[in-house]
């Protein structure tokens, strides 16, 4: 479980394409390694993955084919930069949300407006994603926390502070990239539990 309070940026210095998985090695800029368990949890742009080798300045993991068919992460490159957070601890705070870092789609950067203090980007999503995202919701994009701000249609939109824009990877995202997406969790559950 996460929160969606990204507390790291890591850069894809390997990639290993096999044929049904990807092992990516990841240098992250402020967790130490050192505190890195082999079989831990640890967000990248919102997808869980577990930690399967730490080395002296990277450690591994690895996309099996259901994570890359729904994520970004089989478009990763070596140079890009992936939003990092480890899993939650007994007694930690809860500054975000809920999240599972199981990705539920992808969504598609349409609209980037800057108005000072913050930025606003607007994301096509699909009708089967939109339905659980509600204006004021929550919603995790690339990992990160946010709180929505309008939905249509056609998709939604969030505003970006400078700490964030400044903070993780979504400051550096442009119109037609794709991100992660994760609805809110309880959404999911209601809608099961009311279907008759």
């Amino acid at each position: 479980m996460f929160t969606g309070l990204v507390e790291d940026t890591g850069t894809i210095v390997a990639v290993d394409r096999r044929s049904d998985a990807v092992v990516l090695e990841v240098r992250p800029s402020r967790i130490a390694l050192a505190d890195l368990v082999i079989g831990e949890s640890v967000c990248h742009d919102g997808t869980c993955l577990t930690v399967t080798a730490v080395g002296s300045d990277a450690y591994q993991v690895l996309a099996g084919g259901e994570t890359l068919a729904r994520t970004t992460l089989g478009e990763l490159a070596v140079g890009k930069r992936v939003n990092l957070e480890r899993a939650l601890r007994v007694g930690d705070r809860l500054g975000g949300h809920w999240v599972t870092g199981h990705i539920d789609g992808t969504g598609v950067l349409v609209a980037r407006t800057d108005l000072g203090a913050n930025l606003v980007l607007g994301i096509r999503a699909a009708p089967g994603l939109l339905r659980y995202i509600v204006e004021k919701g929550s919603i995790a994009a690339a990992g990160v926390s946010l709180t929505v701000n309008t939905v249509d249609g056609d998709g939604f939109s969030v505003a970006i502070i400078p700490h964030t824009r400044d903070h993780t990877t979504l400051g550096g995202l442009g119109l037609g990239d794709r991100i992660n997406l994760e609805v809110d969790i309880l959404a999911k559950h209601v809608e099961k539990l009311v279907k008759p």
